[in-house]
């Protein structure tokens, strides 16, 4: 696990700079929004051996060089000091646009990937993968809501124990996570289908009895706590669709009258146009 704590005007991107070298090894995949591409930190992670597929803005150029048989296309991106264009790294660019969904959208997508051979991966399963990066908006509520509960914000008195309790949520949050996907993988399922509160739960109330639990019965003891992580599922939000409404009268978004349903079921048939 890898992050860094830093002072409000310090970016993101900056922080990844001296983050990631470190840390990046050639068997990752690793994913990124479109506000952490810049040249320097495409080729720092780039050096590192690790595939990369990120996002990037509309406003970058990137000329078509050639085109595989899948609709992606070869191209070359550069460092935007480098005016005679010649020390640039060579990046496949998915483009692509999802229809069918619950919410219509004129949006479109822009990946460049180290993935050059189209057979290897396809622009299509790429484009799908890339929108598994967005479970880490479901990794900042279990970490802000779920895990700290009602307690108060960053309680600690001192700019020192300030820093420590992010840490210590980081590796709280980890830990669970860890003994969640085990309890997962042991019945294969899928460990989003398990409920992260469920587990946070379920381990607060166990772990007073580890320190009872003599060397021989560990395992067993661990087992059955892996067996009740394993039984709390999560409902699904997969296809739910909940429209912006509200009570009041005069206001933009549409009124929602008493008796409306809440949630809307929707099945979407996304298709990746490439």
């Amino acid at each position: 696990m890898a992050a860094g704590i830093a002072a409000y005007a310090r970016s993101e991107k900056a922080m990844a700079t001296e983050l990631l070298p470190g840390w990046l090894r050639k068997d990752m995949l690793v994913m990124a929004d479109r506000g952490f591409y810049s040249f320097k930190l495409w080729a720092l992670a780039c050096d590192s051996g690790a595939t990369l597929l990120w996002r990037v803005s509309s406003n970058i150029k990137l000329a078509a060089q050639q085109v595989p048989p899948d609709g992606s296309y070869l191209s070359t991106v550069f460092d935007s000091e480098d005016s005679a264009r010649r020390h640039g790294r060579t990046v496949r660019v998915i483009e692509y646009t999802l229809r069918d969904l619950a919410v219509p959208t004129k949006d479109s997508y822009r990946l460049v990937t180290t993935l050059l051979d189209p057979e290897q991966a396809p622009g299509q399963e790429l484009a799908a993968l890339y929108h598994e990066r967005w479970e880490i908006e479901g990794v900042f509520d279990e970490f802000k809501t779920h895990l700290r509960a009602s307690s108060t914000v960053l309680r600690s008195k001192t700019p020192d124990l300030v820093k420590q309790e992010p840490w210590g949520l980081l590796l709280a949050h980890f830990a669970i996570r860890q003994l969640m996907a085990q309890a997962a993988w042991q019945r294969a399922l899928d460990p989003d289908r398990l409920s992260f509160s469920h587990a946070a739960r379920v381990i607060k109330r166990k772990m007073p009895q580890a320190a009872a639990v003599p060397p021989e019965r560990l395992e067993s003891w661990r087992e059955s706590l892996l067996a009740e992580i394993a039984r709390g599922r999560c409902v699904s939000s997969r296809g739910r669709l909940n429209p912006r409404g509200v009570k009041r009268k005069m206001s933009s978004f549409t009124v929602r009258h008493r008796g409306a349903l809440l949630h809307q079921r929707h099945q979407p048939t996304p298709v990746l146009r490439i």
